[in-house]
């Protein structure tokens, strides 16, 4: 484990950036803000940083790991499958000795932490999914990410397409293609022969027994606001949020959303 040191990233700047080594993947975690700990694990892509944690600081201490193969973390080739990112946490958090705290997640990072959920409840006092991915819904479908072109992208992760063309370059950046291309890259990956996610998460989803928020932008369209039902009438003790005139990228498009993630954690 390297020592706490301030992030060299002028837009991350009040975070500590902590690398671990997790059976020889550096993993790199955030952190920011003081109180009960609050871990939060990202989306497919690390571009739109996590300016919602701020928020949260106020009352929590608020952890940011990059999974492998995303953001300042380490690759791995030989993590194929979203168990061994369940399990790459696990042993994570075994190493931060957590236990009793909340956890949230978005998109891919919602799908995460719904399977560690199923897998150790006992160690999860709240949890929150954001828009998550992972629940094979038929009624519903979620687009494939792969198809979607790339002017198209803004439309689909923001209501308003200038919410999250504000993310994106002016101009060509070799840098930012690379960092996407790298992520997209892993989420293939983890998806294999399963673009819609684990068509076994619902048969196992009532192991998510401890309160869940389920946080939703009412016109998302990765991740259809129809499949927040659903999820709903498989969690035993989950209640709905659903954000109106907000995409897939929530907390970018309408920050105030932050607010409804700190008052169900203190319920």
């Amino acid at each position: 484990m390297s020592e706490s040191e301030p992030n060299a990233d002028p837009n991350m700047s009040g975070f500590d950036r902590k690398a671990y080594d997790i059976n020889g993947v550096e993993t790199v975690v955030l952190s920011i803000g003081s109180g009960p700990v609050l871990v939060f694990l990202h989306g497919t892509g690390t571009f739109t940083g996590f300016e919602v944690a701020r928020q949260w600081a106020a009352t929590h201490t608020v952890l940011i790991p990059y999974h492998p193969g995303f953001g300042e973390s380490g690759d791995d080739p030989s993590l194929t499958s979203i168990e061994d990112y369940v399990l790459h946490y696990a042993d994570l958090f075994d190493a931060l000795d957590l236990s009793g705290f909340d956890l949230a997640g978005f998109s891919l990072g919602g799908w995460i932490a719904a399977e560690f959920a199923i897998r150790q409840p006992e160690r999860i006092r709240r949890l929150v999914l954001v828009g998550p991915a992972g629940l094979v819904d038929e009624e519903t479908p979620a687009p494939d990410l792969f198809s979607i072109a790339p002017p198209e992208l803004p439309a689909y992760l923001a209501h308003d397409p200038a919410a999250a063309l504000k993310y994106f370059p002016a101009t060509p950046d070799p840098d930012f293609d690379a960092r996407l291309g790298r992520e997209v890259g892993a989420v293939a990956t983890i998806l294999g022969g399963n673009p819609q996610g684990n068509p076994k998460l619902a048969r196992w989803a009532h192991r998510i027994a401890m309160p869940t928020l389920l946080l939703w932008g009412a016109e998302d369209r990765l991740r259809p606001a129809g499949q927040s039902r659903t999820w709903l009438t498989l969690l035993p003790d989950a209640r709905l949020e659903l954000v109106p005139a907000t995409g897939h990228l929530v907390f970018e498009e309408t920050p105030a959303a932050g607010r409804i993630v700190t008052d169900f954690l203190a319920g």
